[in-house]
């Protein structure tokens, strides 16, 4: 299915963090993922979680109103600052772009309610 420039773009990010700075990355993650929900209206959902057993592999669910959204997000403030603010921490980032099947969230429960959890 060829992705329109009108289609939400979904994206997954496979990452490992060095264990040293965790906290550290997790802090600018999380920064970083509210302020782009609450101020970017095409940021429809960031979703960050640890794998079971590895809290520095980070998986990020990235879901964008479209294109035009998604290269606007990597040009704001926040980004910016969560990047060159965690270059040093991730050992490796793998990006997945996806072509989204099914895009479901009850209201209040997903992309419109941030709700971080604890390790």
């Amino acid at each position: 299915m060829a992705q329109t420039s009108t289609a939400p773009v979904v994206r997954m990010a496979e990452l490992e963090i060095d264990p040293a700075q965790l906290d550290a990355y997790t802090a600018l993650l999380t920064e970083e993922i509210e302020a782009s929900v609450r101020i970017e209206p095409g940021v429809l959902a960031l979703n960050a979680v640890a794998v079971k057993g590895s809290p520095n592999q980070i998986r990020i669910l990235e879901v964008y109103a479209d294109q035009a959204a998604y290269e606007a997000h990597l040009k704001t403030p926040h980004f910016l600052k969560y990047k060159s603010g965690t270059a040093a921490m991730v050992r490796s980032l793998r990006l997945i772009e996806t072509d989204p099947v099914m895009l479901c969230s009850k209201p209040g429960k997903g992309a419109d309610a941030c709700s971080p959890a604890t390790r």
